[in-house]
């Protein structure tokens, strides 16, 4: 009896969920199963792994892993979903927005998406190692050797979300929340990707777990937008589709071969403003050639601006707007399309 209150419960979850969710409260959250574990990682032995007295400098470390969280709906009726982060910030991108709405990663299991959601390698959850930075304050290793770490002011980060061309003005018509805005940079963490080797070490723990899963949609943001198609290049196991919100990088069709995208779902979805961004625009301008590359070569690619689809106003972090429930119910449809449910 219960089993079957839950079923329905989920189905009525689902079908409450229109594009303008956010107007009404939702009914309560089913899910069958709910976790954490980490894919990846490599054992390291150093002789720096503390300066302080009370713990040992010498030892065996887990780093390289990457934390998955994840929540899976009763009686899941969709491919699962693989949400990854962007530059200086954790899988929260994805939670709770910055003005208490749902997220992505809620929304999408009321649609009956498992979500899986990472910490990049060497943020968040996903431990690092302090070895190098141990070694020059031990006075075993020159200062040149520190690894590059870097945090994005506020002033910086503003241009770059394209809240407005510059700190502090705003676009007309902007949907990110700025009422909000003391939240958003609460979010906001050191990035270590510069010191990190190419590819990223989360490239192939996202391919052990798009092969555990049996399948997923890999979804990306911004910095991580070219780790989808690096893991496609390292092998197609367990890959379904790939989705590139604002990518900060596209495989370049000049350099790189395009044969492990052929017959691949790829979607690049670009927010609006683009034009605007001495940033943003030449990244756009590459997709766009990717994309023509990649279908040209028997892919199945597509490249989406918001504004050409009537939506407005959104900003670099678009799972985040205040339209952001509209955009993954559009999203919703364009899997569903692109990516039908197993049987």
């Amino acid at each position: 009896m219960l089993r079957v209150f839950a079923l329905c419960l989920a189905a009525f979850a689902a079908a409450s969920l229109p594009g303008h969710a956010a107007d009404a409260p939702s009914p309560p959250l089913t899910l069958s199963e709910q976790g954490s574990f980490f894919v990846g990682g490599r054992d390291v032995s150093s002789e720096t792994l503390s300066t302080l007295p009370a713990y040992a400098p010498s030892g065996t470390v887990t780093v390289d892993q990457v934390y998955v969280h994840y929540q899976i709906p009763v009686s899941p009726v969709r491919t699962p979903l693989v949400l990854i982060h962007g530059c200086c910030l954790t899988g929260k991108t994805w939670e709770t927005t910055p003005d208490g709405r749902m997220g992505w990663d809620e929304y999408f299991v009321r649609r009956g998406f498992p979500t899986y959601v990472i910490d990049q390698s060497w943020r968040g959850r996903s431990a690092g190692n302090p070895s190098a930075i141990n070694a020059v304050k031990s006075g075993k290793a020159g200062a040149d050797t520190l690894p590059p770490v870097f945090s994005a002011g506020r002033e910086a980060a503003w241009a770059i979300f394209r809240f407005g061309p510059e700190y502090p003005k705003v676009f007309p018509g902007m949907q990110f929340p700025l009422e909000a805005q003391a939240e958003f940079w609460k979010q906001m963490v050191p990035d270590w990707s510069a010191a990190l080797p190419v590819p990223n070490p989360t490239v192939p723990a996202l391919s052990e777990l798009a092969k555990r899963l049996k399948g997923a949609v890999l979804v990306s943001h911004s910095q991580s937008g070219i780790y989808p198609f690096q893991t496609a290049a390292l092998d197609r196991g367990g890959i379904r589709a790939i989705v590139a919100l604002e990518p900060a990088a596209c495989p370049d069709p000049a350099k790189e071969d395009l044969a492990p995208y052929k017959d691949l779902p790829i979607l690049v979805l670009f927010g609006d403003y683009v034009d605007q961004s001495p940033r943003w625009a030449p990244r756009l301008k590459l997709c766009r050639a990717f994309v023509a590359a990649a279908n040209a070569a028997g892919g199945r690619a597509e490249l989406i601006l918001l504004p050409e689809i009537g939506f407005h106003g959104n900003s670099h972090m678009l799972m985040q707007d205040k339209n952001s429930l509209d955009i993954a119910d559009w999203l919703t449809g364009w899997l569903d399309k692109r990516v039908p449910a197993k049987d």
